[in-house]
């Protein structure tokens, strides 16, 4: 039985930001909304190893700071709405832009750690 085909030029920022197997870029890297899939549909590499810890989270909280504290500003300085409406909308646009940004962000993070090889303590890869 051959080694199954997968395109060596997958770039983990593509792959993972579309939710992709970080070895072939085709097949889904989720079997749930934040549950890693435990192998590839399509190449069957082992993604049970993999593991983003709280940098996805990290990550979208700055992402989120940075875009959401600028706007809230903006929109006060220019609109001064009052204090409730500005607790709803930016509950609302925190929320939305979580759910938007959690998902993609473990990809990157999944696909950057098997680009590089990372593993806990260099005991396991991705291939064993």
């Amino acid at each position: 039985m051959s080694a199954p085909e997968y395109d060596s030029r997958v770039s983990p920022l593509s792959a993972g930001l579309r939710c992709k197997c970080p070895r072939c870029g085709r097949g889904s890297l989720f079997s749930g909304f934040l549950t890693v899939a435990e192998r590839c549909a399509r190449c069957g590499l082992d993604l049970g190893k993999a593991d983003s810890g709280d940098g996805p989270a990290v990550f979208m909280i700055f992402i989120l700071g940075a875009t959401v504290v600028p706007l809230a500003l903006w929109v006060e300085a220019a609109f001064s709405p009052p204090l409730w409406l500005h607790a709803v909308l930016w509950t609302l646009v925190i929320l939305g832009g979580a759910l938007a940004l959690l998902r993609p962000m473990k990809g990157v993070l999944i696909a950057y750690q098997f680009d590089l090889k990372a593993s806990e303590g260099g005991k396991e890869s991705y291939d064993d």
